[in-house]
């Protein structure tokens, strides 16, 4: 395996980060939907939204640190339509990245619950109106299927460059080089 050109370590950590924080909002999603009415599910949306506005914090920070430190060039052992769809995969999950939770926080302001970010309550630009807030709310949930999806492509992907020992995943490694307790 030749040793491939790789992120920075600030990309790696919020990539990680990043990746850690949409594990844990699709789970806590799916659990909480099925939730019957009352304080228990208010208290598991509540911190879906918290989560969900760290989310679009998060996302405006990768994008900024990606404007400031472009990605390593694209992985030579791949094919060149290997490489278009590495890039393609990735801007549909930046895309999804950015839609999900706004496709949320637009839901959220269109109800007669408060916003609250960790127990600090937020301005709303809404109203309560439960049409608009239905139509954002299905859209979220559908754009939360669609990067359900996207990310096990992403996790299939990253098995299969493992199998493969092509280098891609030393690029977005914690540790590339770190050697395994056995060796």
């Amino acid at each position: 395996m030749s040793k491939q050109p790789r992120y920075g370590t600030g990309a790696i950590a919020i990539h990680w980060l990043h990746a850690l924080l949409v594990f844990f909002l699709i789970g806590w999603g799916l659990w909480m939907a099925d939730l019957p009415k009352g304080p228990d599910r208010g208290w598991a949306f509540g911190i879906h939204k918290s989560f969900g506005l760290l989310a679009i914090i998060l996302i405006a920070v990768r994008l900024g640190w990606r404007i400031g430190h472009p990605p390593p060039p694209p992985n030579p052992a791949l094919s060149p339509k290997e490489n278009r769809l590495a890039s393609l995969g990735h801007l549909g999950l930046y895309g999804l990245l950015i839609l999900v939770p706004l496709a949320g926080l637009t839901s959220v302001n269109f109800t007669k619950y408060p916003l609250k970010f960790f127990g600090i309550e937020i301005p709303k630009f809404g109203y309560p109106d439960e049409a608009i807030n239905h139509l954002f709310s299905t859209t979220h949930q559908w754009l939360a299927y669609g990067l359900i999806a996207l990310v096990v492509i992403h996790v299939a992907a990253a098995i299969h460059h493992g199998i493969r020992r092509d280098g891609t995943l030393q690029r977005m490694a914690p540790h590339p080089n770190r050697k395994s307790a056995d060796g």
